[in-house]
């Protein structure tokens, strides 16, 4: 049977009879249904955050060593399901299953990770400047958490987000994508099973006008005190706007055009395999997808002939078999995508063969796609810096690919497009790898490794069109979830003002050997 899914606010199913339904379906078989969404209007998202202020309150008392025990049961309960969960996301969204149950392993990592960090949620003792005075700090929460994630990634990124934020002592109201929404309902299901109390996650299945309607209404009330969320730049550009008309600061991780860097010393092969991985893997629907290949004059060629033959031989088809990629995410995903098939001008050559949707009339060798949105991989050469293909995200099987001189040259183009995620180079030189990171703009530099991958105890996040600086995972996502607040401690008995009641020691300044 179709799985029928409501909003669950405060514990409990929050239903409008009257909302309109979204059909999340099997991008592999789009005639199946996966579920069926009751989506939500701006009340009930503004209701929900509301819920989650009152609901916050009772949780930041919990000590932070008892929330770390929380997050540990949720890691547990994520690994004990883990391929159920798998399966899920394979079903709903066409991700190939070794690459949802790498998703579900980040889970269990990150909660690995953050129950340690329930021990370590320290401050600093910190010297005064005048005597019987101790000064403090603290890391307190911020309260209500509004997560909107994308739904690449169903289950990890948020996790990216939840963990972190419940084991701060912040409440959160969580919108995962609708064509994700079973996945997302399998989540939060596990989560609520470790004991959270109700009302301190709650998920809200809304369409994107509603949600923004809803989130201008929550921040007007006060009941919303940090924005996470993971999409499109020209989305992420509307809600800091937002959020900036309230004073508050958003996590923003947004879309990226990675460059991978190929150095004439380069060991091709590993080039052509890490190419190959970043650039198709989640048939290039990552925001840390292969975007560009900037290759050296002198190997260019040899780079393309290879990189033109893996792409060729690579299997694309039923995410539950061995392929490097399965269909499109979603409808809305593979109708962008065909424009930008529409971006491919005269002076580019298709290296790869056939283009645009697998199917019966335009098959790859024996698989036709039939039933599914399936697409072929497309590797264009002779990109130029002022074409859209150089300088748009593409997200979908597509990778440009273009030649350059001098490291410099590299650098510059690499920078060019004015996203700052994620970025590689192939070389066994160590100055070149040191001068690139040192010039790049990206977030995320790789050395012959590819421009996709993310482990739980490291600062994952962009700059530039690719976010605001701000960082998920690791010890740095705590900035995030958590202020700083001060404390003077004065036990002198009088008034001691800090700059002016300060004893002062005199030096000979005049002394000379």
């Amino acid at each position: 049977m179709t799985r029928q899914l409501v909003s669950v606010v405060g514990g409990k199913p929050a239903d409008d009879a009257n909302a309109a339904t979204y059909d999340s379906v099997d991008p592999a078989r789009t005639e199946r249904v996966v579920a069926r969404v009751r989506l939500a209007g701006a009340d009930t998202f503004a209701w929900a955050c509301g819920a989650a202020a009152a609901a916050q309150r009772e949780w930041a008392q919990v000590p932070a060593p008892v929330r770390g025990r929380v997050i540990a049961s949720i890691g547990r309960l994520v690994e004990a399901n883990a391929e159920t969960l798998a399966r899920l996301v394979t079903e709903e969204i066409g991700k190939p299953y070794a690459e949802a149950l790498g998703e579900v392993r980040e889970i269990v990592d990150t909660c690995d990770f953050f129950l340690g960090e329930g021990r370590r949620l320290y401050g600093q003792t910190v010297p005064s400047e005048m005597p019987d005075k101790s000064l403090f700090t603290f890391r307190v929460p911020v309260g209500v958490a509004a997560v909107i994630t994308a739904g690449n990634f169903p289950v990890a990124v948020p996790s990216w987000y939840l963990v972190p934020a419940l084991l701060c002592g912040n409440a959160v109201v969580w919108k995962p994508a609708e064509y994700a929404a079973a996945s997302a309902h399998a989540l939060y299901r596990l989560f609520a099973a470790a004991g959270l109390p109700e009302g301190v996650l709650n998920l809200v299945f809304a369409d994107g006008p509603a949600t923004f309607a809803g989130l201008s209404a929550a921040l007007g009330e006060g009941t919303v005190h940090k924005v996470g969320f993971t999409g499109s730049t020209a989305v992420g550009r509307e809600i800091g706007e937002l959020c900036g008309r309230h004073l508050q600061s958003p996590c923003l991780e947004l879309g990226g055009k990675n460059p991978m860097v190929v150095m004439p010393d380069a060991d091709l092969d590993l080039a052509v395999e890490g190419a190959l991985f970043s650039g198709f893997g989640t048939a290039g629907q990552r925001c840390t997808s292969l975007g560009t290949v900037l290759v050296h004059e002198s190997v260019h060629d040899e780079f393309v002939t290879r990189y033109a033959a893996a792409v060729r031989d690579a299997a694309v088809g039923d995410p539950a078999g061995a392929v490097l990629y399965g269909p499109m995410l979603d409808h809305r995903f593979a109708e962008r995508y065909e424009e930008y098939l529409g971006w491919i001008r005269p002076h580019h050559t298709v290296v790869t063969g056939s283009s645009g949707r697998i199917s019966p009339e335009n098959p790859r060798g024996g698989f036709d796609g039939a039933g599914g949105l399936y697409y072929h991989p497309v590797v264009v050469d002779g990109v130029r810096p002022d074409d859209r293909l150089f300088l748009e995200e593409t997200f979908g099987p597509i990778v440009g690919v273009t030649s350059f001189g001098e490291l410099a040259e590299a650098v510059e183009l690499a920078n060019r497009p004015g996203y700052g995620l994620s970025a590689s180079i192939y070389t066994t030189d160590p100055a070149a790898a040191f001068r690139f990171r040192e010039g790049v703009g990206a977030g995320m530099v790789s050395v012959n490794n590819s421009t996709s991958g993310a482990e739980a105890h490291l600062p994952f996040g962009g700059n530039g069109r690719s976010g605001n600086g701000s960082r998920q995972s690791g010890m740095w996502v705590l900035d995030q979830f958590t202020r700083w607040q001060a404390l003077n401690w004065d036990y002198s008995g009088r008034l001691q003002k800090a700059q002016m009641d300060v004893a002062e020691i005199i030096p000979d300044l005049e002394f000379r050997l």
